[in-house]
């Protein structure tokens, strides 16, 4: 009796009765939010739980607090049987893309809960959520469109077939992207933390995220690179992730020698270079070779007769010596090469190459212990009677004009 009562009264003031369905609704909304909203985020605020902060933050619980309502109107619908189909239509539709929206809310909750948990290694899970949240969007569209056009879903489903040429048009860069997330997830080729090079996007610096759709990289000069996903895996890239891990960087960088400097050395020569420690053992044994060569052949003519040592091969035993002692450089990992080596004379000089490895990957520490070694060794040079090449300037030329 107290529905047709209602029924009548809403059919004789239909202005009166919408005011009125207004009004409750945006009541029992206030009491949903109240006890939904507010109570959430109080019962959050009580614990020192970080990951239900997210979750309260992330599932917007004011915007949440809207499905009640309309489950109400959705249920109380046939007390206006003229307007029944339509206010059904309609309360469904809300709660559809509420619910649909809240999921959203819900998947990204996750997402940074995954990240700021202890299990997280770089390896993102945000493409696999983005794919649950077009699903989740694709489903509430078709049902939108069952409810506007009273048709099944099912059968809408059924119609996807014909359009599947369409779908893949439309969604290609999703396709690629997923795959792309896929391999790179796979086969762990990039994750958040990774110190990624790309040079055809003029990339390089930290990944700072890795989603569906796009890679975001912050430069080392604070600028940002966003990549999309499915070009990584097509363009060339350096990931230094390898190096970190290592626990050592490598230093590979020459000085030129002045090759007119390059001669054998004098017996005077020997007996300064006896004084340097590092080498004392090594000049000690070339000396006793010397000898052993001379008692058995005689005085030679020649200083290309017999063994010989060169200020050039001092030098490269002494960088050898100077950098097996120096503190922060590998000299026993077998995966850590160290090699001091002479490269092919070129018109700026003879090369001698320091090809080690740091113990340490950060990147300050890094060049400070470069920069520290080569600073010594060019210093050093002149002590073996050798002079590093470097190109005239405008100096040389005033000096030699003053000179003349």
């Amino acid at each position: 009796m107290v529905a047709i009562t209602i029924q009548n009264w809403i059919t004789a003031n239909p202005a009166m009765a919408l005011i009125a369905a207004v009004l409750i609704l945006l009541v029992i909304y206030l009491i949903s939010r109240i006890v939904f909203g507010r109570g959430l985020i109080y019962l959050t605020s009580l614990t020192r739980n970080k990951y239900d902060d997210i979750i309260a933050e992330k599932l917007r619980p004011n915007r949440a607090a809207w499905i009640i309502p309309f489950i109400i109107l959705y249920i109380f619908a046939y007390l206006s049987p003229q307007y029944q189909a339509i206010i059904e239509k309609v309360a469904l539709f809300f709660i559809i893309w509420l619910i649909a929206l809240t999921l959203g809310g819900l998947t990204n909750a996750v997402n940074q809960i995954y990240e700021s948990s202890s299990a997280f290694k770089g390896v993102s899970i945000q493409g696999y959520l983005e794919i649950f949240k077009i699903l989740a969007l694709l489903v509430a569209v078709i049902l939108s469109i069952s409810l506007i056009t009273d048709e099944s879903p099912v059968l809408l489903l059924s119609g996807l077939g014909a359009i599947s040429a369409v779908l893949l048009f439309v969604f290609h860069d999703t396709i690629m992207s997923f795959i792309a997330s896929i391999q790179i997830s796979t086969n762990d080729l990039v994750k958040e933390g990774d110190w990624l090079e790309a040079p055809s996007y003029d990339a390089d610096g930290v990944v700072t995220n890795v989603s569906l759709y796009m890679i975001r990289i912050r430069n080392w000069d604070n600028t940002t690179t966003v990549i999309p996903t499915s070009k990584l895996v097509e363009e060339p890239y350096r990931n230094w992730r390898g190096m970190q891990e290592s626990g050592g960087r490598r230093i590979k960088r020459s000085i030129q020698l002045d090759q007119t400097t390059i001669r054998f050395c004098t017996p005077q020569m020997i007996e300064r270079y006896c004084k340097i420690d590092l080498i004392a053992d090594f000049i000690a044994q070339r000396k006793n070779e010397i000898a052993v060569y001379k008692n058995a052949h005689g005085k030679s003519d020649s200083p290309l007769d017999g063994p010989q040592l060169t200020n050039a091969e001092v030098f490269r035993v002494y960088v050898e010596c100077y950098l097996k002692n120096h503190p922060g450089i590998h000299t026993r990992n077998k995966n850590m090469d160290f090699l001091i080596r002479e490269l092919e004379p070129s018109p700026t000089g003879l090369p001698v190459e320091v090809y080690v490895f740091t113990k340490t990957t950060k990147w300050d520490e890094y060049e400070h212990i470069q920069a520290q070694i080569f600073d010594h060794l060019l210093a050093a040079a002149e002590f073996f009677d050798l002079r590093v090449f470097q190109e005239p300037a405008g100096s040389d030329f005033m000096r030699l004009l003053r000179a003349a």
